[in-house]
């Protein structure tokens, strides 16, 4: 641990909000990005960042070092994810279409109408099909091949061992590639 974020987090235990703010701040743009793909949309991101910010600060006195400070946020941030997808299943309150029409895709400029719109489509089938997974695969799944986080890190957030990992991750790409295999119009297309 850096002697800057050791200090930063010896005074954000102690309840000093600039510091917190600065650990969040150099933390933000990966929990959004864990947030953002097992929620599914933008405002459930939002909200679930948020709340593991939330959590975060009430606890953050009792953080002990035994992993990295990043570590037990992404920890935080996965369990406040799943507590909501939990949450959201039991409810059911939007469909799987209704998030989808509400996401956001970068357009890149130099992208012709044709790719842009087979980029965009491909984007949202994996996304739909990452939702579909189980979720302990989509949380492994998530962290490995989004995030690249190593199997030792996401064994170390997810509470796991090493070969469970694995056996998620390869389980959760094979049932990936089930999923997309009913619509490999969208992946082998080489004419666009």
């Amino acid at each position: 641990m850096q002697a800057d974020e050791q200090k930063l987090l010896q005074r954000a235990g102690k309840g000093d909000a600039q510091a917190f703010n600065a650990l969040m701040a150099q933390q933000e743009g990966r929990m959004y990005a864990v947030a953002l793909r097992m929620c599914g949309n933008h405002e459930d991101a939002q909200d679930c960042m948020q709340e593991a910010m939330l959590r975060i600060f009430r606890a953050i006195s009792s953080f002990k070092g035994q992993s990295t400070f990043s570590t037990w946020v992404y920890r935080i941030t996965m369990n406040t994810c799943l507590d909501e997808l939990r949450r959201a299943k039991r409810r059911k309150a939007t469909s799987l279409d209704e998030r989808l029409e509400a996401g956001w895709s970068p357009v890149d400029t130099g992208d012709s109408p044709e790719r842009h719109a087979l980029r965009s489509e491909q984007r949202r089938a994996i996304d739909r099909a990452i939702r579909l997974l189980p979720e302990d695969m989509r949380s492994a799944i998530v962290l490995r091949d989004i995030q690249g986080m190593s199997y030792e890190e996401i064994a170390e957030i997810l509470s796991a061992n090493v070969g469970t990992i694995k056996s998620r991750i390869s389980r959760g790409r094979s049932r990936l590639r089930e999923i997309l295999s009913e619509q490999a119009e969208l992946f082998d297309r080489s004419d666009v």
